[in-house]
């Protein structure tokens, strides 16, 4: 089948969660699929990276969005035109045009949207698109809303409102929409009482690479955060374990560690390494050493939709979990066999100090983790169910 992809980054280097979907449902679905990619920049300089995605695209087509969120442009189109922030951002005025001709060109049997904000790239066309939610985007700027300073909240209101409406917009004007999880599926479905064509295609793992990690435990007790801090509730996340937390496990285990690590960190998040007891490494070039040399990955997600890329790495690396059962949600563990989890801090705590203390805990935790994580989420896996869903639109066409 001819496909057109149009994501909202570069799936590559493989820094975010979306990138390394992205990437690797490329690289699988390329075998069967004629694929043109249709992605946004910021940077000239992502230009490089073309020779690592080239090999699994028909053709590829860079445009530009500003480097920076906050620029002027953006702000006054989400000012004169209907659409939020955040479609602004993400929207070159060019693209919708491209994509057209390029449409029109070329006989293409399907058109594949990552993320409801690149649909207004798409014009009026017969042909049948499939829109992919990551996370629902809208529940997240809610909570940001909810959190911002007080004289921001009328502006911020209007603008999330406007996510709200969009964003509810395009999952009912996709032919097919795609979630990473039932909990997403459902929700989606209760919030327009309607029964939507909804699919589930959660994310998965390269076994292959994660495979070949070797444990190389540290003699001090070490804990672990992973996750970008471009997205709102890891920023949440280590703001809880900083001070909620960590003063609890410190006290209980005065050796302990905790290695903070993610592309982007915050000066805030930067100036949590002035405790000793804290590293923030930010991004790191291979993300299985952090795993290594890590007894317990803590991710106590508050806010979100969509499964967590991290979580399922943690698991294949034999890394035990302790989480949210936000976190957790839509993965096929089972708390307790699986994970630990809970949604207060004093028992996230006082299960991370289990953890760290139980090394026959941490044995039972890694090799039930290693199990399901082979079992649903590999990359061959969740791509055959993409192919299978691109192949009924091309049986019904």
């Amino acid at each position: 089948m001819k496909i057109l992809m149009l994501t909202p980054y570069l799936p590559y280097p493989l820094v975010s969660g979306g990138q390394i979907r992205t990437y690797n449902l490329l690289k699988h679905l390329s075998k069967s699929h004629q694929i043109t990619l249709f992605s946004l920049i910021k940077d000239n300089r992502e230009r490089d990276y073309l020779r690592e995605l080239e090999p699994y695209c028909y053709k590829i087509k860079l445009f530009k969005r500003t480097p920076k969120p906050w620029a002027l442009r953006n702000i006054i189109l989400a000012g004169l035109t209907p659409y939020p922030f955040l479609v602004t951002r993400n929207w070159p005025l060019s693209m919708k045009n491209v994509v057209k001709r390029e449409l029109q060109s070329d006989n293409y049997d399907l058109i594949h949207a990552e993320t409801f904000y690149m649909m207004p790239n798409i014009p009026r066309t017969q042909i049948p698109t499939i829109l992919v939610e990551q996370t629902i985007e809208y529940l997240g700027y809610q909570d940001y809303l909810r959190r911002a300073p007080r004289f921001l909240k009328p502006l911020l209101a209007i603008d999330v409102a406007k996510i709200k409406f969009w964003e509810r917009y395009y999952w009912q004007k996709a032919d097919k929409l795609i979630t990473m999880s039932t909990e997403d599926k459902n929700f989606i479905r209760q919030e327009l009482n309607q029964d939507l064509n909804i699919d589930v295609v959660a994310n998965g793992v390269d076994l292959d690479y994660f495979s070949k990690l070797k444990k190389r435990l540290p003699k001090k007790p070490t804990v672990l955060f992973v996750g970008t801090f471009k997205w709102l509730p890891n920023i949440e996340a280590v703001d809880l374990i900083v001070n909620k937390i960590w003063p609890l496990v410190k006290q209980a285990l005065p050796q302990a560690q905790l290695k903070i690590v993610g592309f982007s960190p915050t000066p805030k998040i930067k100036a949590y390494a002035q405790d000793p007891s804290i590293e923030v490494l930010g991004g790191i070039p291979d993300i299985r050493e952090a795993f290594a040399t890590s007894h317990v990955l803590l991710a106590p997600i508050k806010s979100g939709k969509g499964t967590r890329f991290k979580v399922l790495e943690a698991l294949i690396t034999g890394t035990p979990v302790v989480a949210t059962n936000l976190a957790v949600e839509g993965l096929a563990v089972k708390p307790g066999k699986n994970v630990l989890t809970a949604d207060d801090y004093p028992t996230l705590a006082k299960l991370t100090i289990k953890v760290l203390q139980d090394s026959k805990l941490r044995q039972q935790l890694a090799r039930s983790g290693k199990a399901v994580v082979r079992r649903y989420y590999s990359w061959d896996i969740i791509s055959k169910h993409l192919d299978n869903i691109y192949r009924e639109f091309k049986k019904n066409a």
